[in-house]
């Protein structure tokens, strides 16, 4: 088992992409500390991963002091923290027109100062197992789709951050910080959203080529399996990394002109 004996954080692990690493981690031996907004997915995780294995926070996380309390509940429970995934986002449609000051604050302060304040709060803790964090970012972090205009610069934020933390904290606290940036991945939340623009009910089954080489877009659990790497001690010394995970280049590709556009996000 790669993770043996490992405690992770996973923030936003009551669903989607979240409950994924969480199921994945547990599979490869680690102890998992929840969190999510949902109670009632949040307790069925816990009962399936087991008490003895596994602590449950609901919380959002950008409340004062939630980073402090999830961190307080890990060594309780555990003793430990080797390493934090910072996968908690809101995934929310806008432009410059519906974008607001207070919008765009909310959007920043889950989707970009949880994740530092979760790592700063974990920071005495990981340098004690010389841990590592595993931020979840998303391909819209290099420009962002139209309609994804809040987002994206949160997500633009998380990897400068990434970068940023990934040579200091791994230099003098010897954590290492990477970051994985999904494409489009079939969540539970983002089929409903797509439900909510008025698509179909399946609108996922019939993908145009150029959104879907492979006739489907990504699972959570194939995002999932890729985390595992950067938990387990396998990936060494890496450390400021940042991966896409898409099914084909997301930069400088040259998509065809007659496509029918779909807003796509993690």
């Amino acid at each position: 088992m790669r993770l043996q004996n490992k405690v992770i954080i996973v923030t936003g692990s009551t669903t989607g992409i979240g409950k994924a690493i969480a199921l994945r981690c547990a599979a490869e031996g680690a102890s998992i500390v929840l969190n999510g907004l949902e109670q009632g997915w949040g307790n069925e995780l816990l009962a399936e991963l087991g008490e003895e294995k596994a602590a449950l926070m609901i919380e959002d996380i950008s409340e004062d002091g939630a980073p402090e309390r999830l961190v307080e509940l890990a060594i309780k429970k555990f003793g430990r923290l080797d390493a934090v995934v910072n996968n908690a986002a809101i995934v929310a449609s806008s432009n410059i027109h519906t974008t607001d000051k207070a919008f765009l604050q909310r959007m920043f302060a889950v989707n970009t100062i949880a994740p530092f304040s979760l790592i700063k709060a974990a920071l005495p803790y990981l340098s004690a197992q010389h841990g590592c964090v595993l931020n979840i970012g998303s391909v819209n972090a290099y420009s962002g789709e139209p309609n994804l205009f809040a987002y994206s610069l949160t997500k633009g934020a998380l990897m400068t951050m990434t970068r940023n933390l990934g040579d200091v904290l791994h230099r003098e606290n010897g954590v290492r910080v990477n970051q994985i940036n999904p494409g489009w991945v079939l969540t539970e939340t983002e089929m409903q959203r797509k439900k909510d623009h008025g698509l179909a009910a399946d609108w996922y089954k019939d993908l145009p080529a150029v959104y879907a080489p492979a006739g489907r877009i990504l699972k959570p659990s194939e995002i999932a399996a890729a985390a595992i790497y950067w938990l387990a001690d396998e990936s060494g010394p890496i450390s400021g990394q940042v991966v896409e995970l898409e099914q084909h280049p997301f930069i400088g590709r040259n998509p065809p002109k007659d496509t029918t556009t779909i807003q796509t996000s993690k």
